[in-house]
């Protein structure tokens, strides 16, 4: 993969303030009671990560957005679910990619086109700058697809924060 001047340029300008700008603190507490209120209709264990921009070797590297997220899903363990069902929504603000890494169990029903979809959606609302509305709809659609394989149950432990994390 060739390295882009303008991809490293986007990198270098679109650092934290740019999450600040699109993620206040008042966001990211709609996007964790998102969460919450979707964990409360399935047993799945979802995670929103923003990260403004790439930095040091992953940049020069240019890693794709998608090998980010993989990297990101494990650093943060969210493979370590009892039933397999883990789901990462990650948000790559300077490239305004998002992409879904499941973990087996879920992603075995739902599959790639199904992931790719909801991050399409997610991906056309902030086009037009409407970051919260995106992440909310994205977290909505991915709790109906954890609801309809994994259902809610009673006094299941909630095995992951549901804090959104900021990179």
């Amino acid at each position: 993969m060739h390295m882009s001047i303008r991809r490293i340029g986007r990198h270098l300008v679109a650092h934290r303030w740019r999450v600040r700008r699109d993620f206040p603190p008042r966001v990211l507490d709609a996007i964790e009671r998102a969460i919450r209120e979707g964990e409360t209709t399935h047993s799945g264990q979802v995670r929103f990560v923003v990260e403004g921009a790439l930095d040091g070797t992953p940049l020069f590297r240019n890693q794709p957005a998608r090998e980010r997220a993989l990297d990101v899903f494990s650093h943060l363990r969210i493979w370590d679910t009892a039933h397999n069902n883990g789901v990462l929504i990650y948000l790559l603000l300077a490239d305004r990619d998002v992409e879904i890494v499941a973990d087996r169990g879920i992603n075995a029903k739902v599959g790639h086109e199904g992931w790719e979809a909801i991050c399409r959606e997610m991906e056309a609302d902030f086009g037009v700058g409407r970051f919260e509305h995106g992440v909310i709809k994205g977290i909505e659609a991915v709790s109906r697809e954890l609801a309809k394989h994994f259902p809610h149950r009673a006094g299941g432990p909630n095995e992951l924060p549901d804090k959104p994390v900021v990179m």
